[in-house]
């Protein structure tokens, strides 16, 4: 099975709660190649890495679940100061260094997915673009634009950047926070008319604890999430793209035209990994295993 490539930053989390402070691998690329890998998805994660503890520790946690490390060596590894509210949420403060090598992207890759600061901070941001660019015929493209406006706080820039890769993306996921700070003038659904309208087949909305909106060309949905008790939401949104995309690569083919069933499916796996993610602390997604059988990927047709 080829491994899918992961473009973006991984980073230190620096996790501030009211018992104390520590320390944690992270960064929203990151999250998502540990997720696909932990649901039988190979992945190889393109990304920045000092070479230093902080470094050696992210090492050892993508390569723990059988992620490959392909990282450009920078001075430093970049953090994200993450201050813990009394509801789980987080707020950041970012330290960061994004540059990379030119991305090759081998025939018969399935999926490249970009997003987050290592898809709109420069001058890393080019050379993201440049891979999705040159990515071979076939190579799906999945975006999760995952904004950080404390890094990027230029809408205006940032739309430019993201544009020419929603207008490559086949795969889109937003959460309800970054569509508010994009497009403060659309809805959810005017958002999902959008996003396709740019050229995704499939498209998705998170809205926290009342699950997602979904949609292909043909067919939408609101779909709930599972009921669960909170630890925090780090990695939440990661730990859906991850299901996400394993329920998309699991049909083997694109997502042309989904409808209101297969909408279900995806969505349904997106949603379980999410919720077993919050309910434990830090960004930690849930293995097959861990899962109910009936939305596992392999359960998906």
């Amino acid at each position: 099975m080829s491994s899918v490539i992961v473009v973006g930053e991984a980073l230190v989390d620096v996790v501030d709660r009211p018992e104390g402070r520590s320390e944690h691998p992270g960064g929203s690329p990151m999250n998502v190649a540990v997720g696909l890998a932990r649901l039988g998805r190979p992945a190889r994660l393109v990304c920045a890495l000092g070479d230093d503890d902080r470094g050696a520790a992210v090492r050892a946690h993508v390569e723990a679940s059988g992620v490959r490390v392909d990282a450009t060596a920078v001075p430093r590894t970049s953090t994200a100061v993450a201050t813990i509210a009394a509801d789980g949420g987080a707020s950041y403060e970012f330290d960061l260094d994004w540059r990379i090598d030119p991305v090759d992207v081998p025939e018969g890759t399935p999926l490249v997915h970009v997003g987050s600061i290592g898809a709109v901070l420069q001058p890393g941001a080019a050379t993201v673009l440049d891979a999705v660019r040159a990515r071979p015929a076939g190579t799906l493209l999945s975006l999760d634009p995952n904004v950080r406006p404390s890094i990027t706080p230029d809408r205006g820039a940032v739309l430019a950047t993201l544009e020419p890769l929603l207008a490559e993306a086949d795969v889109v996921k937003c959460s309800d926070e970054d569509a508010a700070w994009l497009w403060p003038d659309r809805d959810v659904d005017a958002v999902l008319d959008g996003l396709l309208a740019a050229g995704a087949t499939l498209a998705a909305v998170t809205l926290g604890g009342s699950g997602c909106a979904i949609a292909s060309r043909d067919a939408r949905r609101r779909i709930a999430a599972p009921a669960v008790t909170v630890a925090d939401t780090i990695g939440a949104g990661d730990s859906f793209m991850a299901g996400l995309l394993a329920a998309v690569l699991a049909t083997g083919t694109a997502p042309t035209a989904p409808d209101e069933d297969d909408l279900g499916r995806l969505a349904a796996l997106a949603l379980a990994c999410a919720a077993v993610t919050v309910s434990r602390p830090g960004a930690d997604p849930p293995t097959t295993d861990e899962l109910p059988a009936e939305v596992r990927p392999d359960a998906t047709p």
